[in-house]
């Protein structure tokens, strides 16, 4: 599934290595920390936003299965939650547009839909403010975070990458 694989590009090893340091940042309350996991590492903007837009597919992609999983193949209901920037839950209607565009992207995922998903992750980075993509990064890593957990819990499978950041 999303294990890291030898086939893997150097570019998707690095990418995966840099969400796992992220999520086991934010798995200890350090938000900031793993933003500057994530933080991309090329010089240009367009490689930059290339580099956060492969992230947030990595991680809405890996939240997708791991939706599908706990669904049961679609037919258990998952609640999608969504958290305002000191973790407290909001509805959807209060939440930040970045936020708004983290729960499309995903259902779009989850839908089966990847160009749809690509294609919101492709508008909130486009039309973001630095911290609205940050808010954008962090909502993906904490949906990472609480689903993986769930999945664990009930001995469902999750990526391997994954499993090793959030169980240490």
């Amino acid at each position: 599934m999303g294990d890291v694989q030898p086939d893997r590009s150097e570019d998707e090893r690095r990418l995966v290595e840099k969400a796992q340091r992220a999520l086991v940042a934010i798995s200890l309350g350090e938000d900031a920390e793993a933003l500057d996991e994530v933080a991309p590492s090329a010089a240009e903007p367009a490689a930059q936003s290339a580099e956060t837009r492969a992230l947030m597919m990595l991680l809405f992609g890996e939240c997708s299965a791991m939706v599908s999983t706990l669904g049961d193949g679609g037919s258990a209901p998952v609640k999608v939650q969504v958290f305002d920037e000191d973790g407290e839950e909001v509805s959807i209607d209060q939440a930040d547009p970045p936020v708004r565009t983290a729960v499309r992207t995903l259902l779009a995922e989850v839908h089966g839909n990847t160009e749809a998903a690509e294609e919101q992750v492709e508008i909130a980075l486009a039309n973001a403010a630095p911290d609205e993509v940050d808010s954008l990064v962090l909502q993906a890593l904490r949906w990472t975070i609480r689903l993986s957990a769930e999945c664990l819990e009930r001995d469902l499978p999750v990526a391997t990458w994954i499993a090793d950041a959030v169980t240490g």
